[in-house]
């Protein structure tokens, strides 16, 4: 018996259908989505980190008794059930017209090494995880044949503690993928699938589980088997280890393990999605595969794969590539290069920036330039860095025609609204607003939008956002051991008619986390205003091992207990998915304060401008496309922090930004937030929110970002969108 018939044999029969709709997240970006679950069993629903299985597994069957005699919940229940059936039948899809050679028997192999789905799955780190899990639900609901490739974490990424200090303790909890939305696949026999990979002279028994997401299944790859090595099951444990040899076994159990997991399942792709490095050994193994059962040579076999491959590549600084010494490549390779009929000398030079160099090492980014068709950066000032940073792999060329393009980022429209924008749109834009997010005739009906309406909701989503900043803060003060006092001054953190910045990243140096409090008494006069206050909320976590990161989050911690400071800054601990979406619903401004040019694209900006926010930034990433200057009576779209180049002295140009921070907030952004009519409406405040959403929903989408793929990357052929870009009629219920 499958999971979700399991499942559904432990629910009354009226409730049946929960179990469907459990097991696929489908359910996660319906208008439906708030309570269909939480209103089983709200305690329950907390708990168990929003996990429907785990839910509905917890909750007792006598409540689920009165659930199953409430006319007005099975009436929900059953109109949802019927449009998610519709959405699983639909076949006349967007990319069905447009690429008619994709299909589920030769679909997309999507390669990433971490998916951020949703909150009760986590096995993300942060913006290349939730990037791809958009890209797979865009590509669910375009209808393009996909199936995801990952890793399967049996803890996950670290789980952030501070102490009383302020210091980031790693913590790693133990994933029950039995009682997850996950299902181990299994033969006609009733066995679960494996496929063998060497690791270390070691054969490593790896297992696959499968997450649905919408119509595109997610296969992941778990290595926690009785049969293997102990060292081995632990080599799908953490996401983003500090070892580097873990590291490497990692990324060939992606990479050789997902393409020899395909073949166990009968799939075969049509081409393979490299997202970001870390899989590019995947394009060894579809070479290896073709040399056993063609038996070319890897040489005649090169055009072939490049033919079949495309690659992403997200990082904008040369040491940021996943790259290992000549010494790791022979212990983990010594075996395998053989099988392709390559000399060692041969092998090593796939992945080396300059040919036939001992001290050479091999970079995953240099071997997946080397054996794809198409490369793309993620932002267009992405794609001009990548031209810069990789020249030297094509001499021959001037630096602006290196063959890396990009495609931006963007975000799943779907997810990231908050319902109860997502229903102002739909009063004022039309009921099937969700589905045409990539038109930009249809976000110029926002300024039909009265302000007061568009004001209040976002004052709503803000007040549930400071509501549940206050709840995580004193659960972690008490946690701590805090003093009465400092537990108590929760209750005046963070006030919801104050202007409130927002700040959620991983914490590393480049990103200037602390940049506001370059200058400690400015920050504070500007944040203490008796007038014109403003408070700022930070989330996010510095990686293990990252001291330097880790510091950053202990000063600011300080700052929140600063006297003039301890009600105007608040740390959220444990930054999820699930605080990410409260804080892009209902900030007023959206920061960020990268060195230029390590930021790729950077979206949590682009769905904090889906709610109505602001965004404040440097000029790098996907800012450089988005921002637009107020002019001819129309309201700029955000701010610019700095300008558009830097000086070569960092200190100098972290005081340059600082500053012009300062004067951001003190002369435009405070002035313009409290400039209010008798009835206590900021219109121009709210003509910029407008504007942000106006200008940036309709490009800075994953819809497009899919559309985009399809069209340039996957085809490489005939207009840019043949047709409009609509998703699948019930996309969003």
């Amino acid at each position: 018996m499958n999971p979700i018939t399991q499942l559904k044999s432990h629910l009354p029969s009226p409730l049946c259908r929960l179990g469907d709709l459990a097991y696929n997240y489908w359910w996660s970006w319906t208008p439906e989505r708030i309570s269909l679950f939480s209103a089983i069993a709200p305690s329950i629903w907390q708990t168990c980190h929003h996990n429907p299985v785990a839910l509905l597994e917890s909750t007792s069957y006598e409540r689920l008794s009165q659930l199953a005699e409430d006319p007005q919940y099975l009436k929900r229940l059953q109109t949802l059930a019927h449009q998610f059936d519709l959405y699983m039948r639909d076949h006349d899809t967007w990319a069905s017209r447009v690429a008619p050679h994709l299909s589920p028997e030769a679909p997309v192999a999507y390669f990433c090494v971490e998916y951020g789905l949703h909150e009760s799955l986590p096995i993300y780190s942060g913006g290349l995880g939730v990037l791809a899990g958009d890209h797979l639900k865009s590509a669910s609901d375009l209808g393009v044949p996909t199936v995801g490739v990952g890793l399967l974490y049996k803890q996950g990424y670290v789980r952030q503690h501070l102490n009383r200090s302020g210091w980031q303790a790693d913590h790693y909890a133990d994933n029950d993928f039995e009682h997850m939305p996950l299902e181990l696949v299994r033969d006609e026999y009733g066995q679960p699938v494996t496929v063998k990979v060497t690791i270390r002279q070691r054969t490593v028994r790896v297992q696959v589980w499968k997450a649905r997401i919408g119509r595109v299944d997610l296969y992941l790859l778990d290595a926690d088997r009785p049969d293997n090595d102990p060292l081995d099951r632990r080599l799908t444990g953490q996401l983003y280890t500090s070892n580097r040899e873990t590291l490497i076994a990692q990324e060939v159990l992606l990479g050789v393990g997902g393409v020899r997991m395909l073949q166990a399942l009968e799939i075969e792709p049509a081409l393979y999605h490299i997202n970001e490095g870390q899989s590019a050994f995947a394009l060894l193994e579809v070479a290896r595969q073709e040399i056993e059962a063609s038996g070319k040579n890897f040489y005649d076999l090169e055009g072939w794969i490049r033919d079949r491959a495309v690659f992403t590549t997200h990082t904008p600084v040369p040491d940021g590539n996943h790259i290992f010494s000549a010494d790791m490549m022979d212990s983990f390779f010594g075996h395998y290069w053989p099988q392709l009929g390559l000399t060692r000398e041969e092998f090593l030079n796939l992945g080396a920036r300059r040919f036939g160099d001992p001290w050479e090492p091999f970079s995953m980014t240099v071997l997946a330039l080397r054996l794809c068709r198409v490369a793309n950066g993620v932002s267009r000032r992405h794609g001009e860095v990548s031209r810069h940073l990789w020249q030297i792999l094509y001499p021959d060329r001037p630096e602006a025609e290196v063959p890396i393009g990009h495609i931006t980022n963007g975000v799943h429209v779907r997810t990231w609204t908050a319902p109860l924008m997502a229903d102002l749109y739909r009063h004022y834009l039309g009921h099937d607003w969700s589905l045409r997010v990539a038109d930009a005739s249809l976000w110029q009906q926002v300024d039909r939008i009265p302000d007061r309406e568009l004001w209040n909701r976002h004052c709503i989503l803000k007040e549930r956002l400071i509501a549940y900043t206050r709840a995580k803060v004193l659960q972690a003060r008490k946690a701590r051991g805090e003093a009465a006092d400092d537990i108590a001054a929760v209750d005046q953190l963070l006030d919801p008619n104050t202007l409130t910045l927002g700040f959620a990243r991983r914490f590393s140096p480049y990103k200037r986390g602390a940049l506001l409090f370059k200058d400690l008494q400015r920050a504070i006069r500007i944040l203490s205003n008796s007038r014109r206050p403003i408070q700022i909320i930070y989330a996010g976590k510095a990686r293990p091992g990252d001291d330097e990161g880790k510091r950053i989050i202990q000063r600011l911690m300080e700052w929140c207990r600063h006297p003039a400071l301890r009600d105007r800054v608040a740390f959220v601990e444990d930054y999820d998915i699930y605080t990410a979406e409260l804080m892009v619903h209902g900030v007023d401004v959206w920061l960020n304060t990268p060195r230029r040019p390590t930021e790729a694209c950077g979206t949590s900006g682009q769905k904090a401008a889906l709610n109505g926010g602001i965004n404040a930034s440097v000029l790098d990433g996907w800012w450089c496309e988005a921002y637009q200057e107020g002019r001819a009576g129309k309201p700029s779209n955000g701010w610019v922090i700095g300008e558009e180049t830097d000086t070569s002295d960092q200190e100098v140009q972290d005081q340059i930004d600082a500053e012009s921070l300062y004067s951001l907030l003190e002369r435009e952004m405070a002035p313009l937030f409290y400039d209010r009519d008798r009835h206590g409406l900021p219109h121009k405040w709210i003509a910029m929110m407008k504007a942000s959403i106006r200008t940036n929903a309709p490009t800075f989408n994953s819809d497009r970002m899919v559309a985009e793929y399809v069209t340039r990357a996957y085809l490489g052929e005939g207009e840019l969108f043949p047709e409009a870009i609509v998703a699948s009629p019930v996309a969003s219920a």
